[in-house]
């Protein structure tokens, strides 16, 4: 059996991005220079009232992160996706995406007007006819957001390097939605967002 390669695009620095992921199909998201976060979310294609479920995900595998093997449940308990390689031990899934606001309340009131995730979101999501009541809680690919003891969350350097990647295996028709993270206040991209290589494939 070989591998076909469908789809090979680099994303800029701060940019959106969105595909249609087709059921068997394989997604392969490459950190070039390393350090970068991937805000990622999950539509189904056939109906994107079912979208990814951080709630369902976290609650099924009794995990807050995400290693090779998790499943990426939806709303409705449906498996959306399955990580089936990973280059780093594990994945956020409760630093949510940088907006705004939430730069302004960490960062200071000048941080107001950059370029976030939630911008990304909203604006490649409009593409397919969605808006803000479709937002849900993301995935954060290579983000490191340890827990204190305390219960506290920290955002510190990112685990990842350079060409280290993930792979996701389709188990429905999705539509995937990135942001290749902005964000410049925090070490999550170390201060220094950079692009990021999305592959998808299918075996034949």
């Amino acid at each position: 059996m070989s591998e076909t390669i469908l789809y090979d695009e680099i994303v800029d620095a701060l940019a959106p991005w969105i595909h249609k992921v087709k059921a068997g199909q394989r997604l392969r998201i490459i950190d070039l220079e390393g350090n970068q976060a991937v805000d990622f979310l999950i539509y189904s294609a056939l109906d994107d009232a079912e979208r990814y479920s951080a709630q369902d995900t976290i609650a099924a595998q009794g995990n807050l992160f995400l290693r090779e093997g998790a499943l990426l449940l939806s709303n409705e308990g449906n498996p959306m996706m399955r990580i089936i390689a990973t280059s780093v031990a594990y994945h956020d899934t409760i630093g949510g995406a940088c907006s705004c606001e939430s730069n302004t309340l960490r960062y200071g009131h000048h941080t107001k007007s950059q370029h976030s995730c939630v911008d990304n979101f909203l604006t490649v999501n409009a593409t397919a006819g969605r808006g803000k009541r479709d937002m849900v809680s993301n995935i954060n690919f290579f983000m490191n957001v340890p827990v204190e003891a305390d219960g506290t969350l920290g955002i510190v350097d990112g685990i990842s390097a350079a060409g280290l990647t993930v792979d996701l295996e389709a188990l429905m028709d999705v539509d995937v939605v990135v942001s290749n993270c902005p964000q410049i206040n925090n070490p999550c991209n170390g201060f220094n967002p950079t692009p990021i290589r999305m592959v998808i494939t299918q075996n034949v």
